[in-house]
């Protein structure tokens, strides 16, 4: 019996990807080389508009902080599944870069950070556990609370049969 594919592993979770945000500037939402995936920084947006907009510890409060966060990592995977075809070539999540928008004395980031991190263990599993850095800054584009970005690993793309 063949393993769960990704799909089948969100829907699963009752997990629905948003469509693949538009880059907001002149940057690749996901640079591919080698076995490697880098995805750029995703901002928390459902149905195109933020979750959420402000300072986590101000207009935001911790709960919706980490809910952003795992809308983040949605976007970012929505981002994966568009450049790779398949979200089943990823082989592990390998980092997770988290920022939280803040004020200078919040130190509740690795709680925000974890609304991704959560999200990418329950829908990868073993392959899931990543290093991760979670840093605060003042604002963040469009006044988003958070943004994630993420380096995967790939498998190789599968063959294509003989003509």
């Amino acid at each position: 019996m063949r393993p769960p594919s990704i799909r089948e592993r969100l829907a699963s979770l009752d997990l629905e990807l948003p469509p693949p945000p538009a880059p907001k500037g002149a940057y690749l939402p996901v640079v591919i080389e080698g076995n490697l995936a880098i995805v750029s920084g995703m901002l928390p947006l459902e149905d195109g508009r933020l979750v959420a907009e402000g300072l986590v510890d101000g207009e935001v409060d911790l709960s919706t902080g980490t809910r952003a966060a795992r809308w983040c990592a949605l976007n970012g995977l929505s981002a994966l599944e568009q450049a790779l075809g398949s979200l089943d070539r990823i082989r592990r999540i390998l980092r997770v870069g988290v920022f939280v928008a803040s004020s200078p004395t919040f130190v509740r980031q690795p709680e925000v950070a974890n609304g991704a991190s959560d999200l990418l263990l329950s829908v990868f599993g073993g392959d899931g556990p990543h290093a991760r850095t979670s840093v605060s800054t003042g604002r963040l584009p469009l006044n988003s609370p958070v943004e994630v970005e993420m380096w995967v690993s790939l498998r190789p793309p599968p063959s294509s049969p003989p003509e």
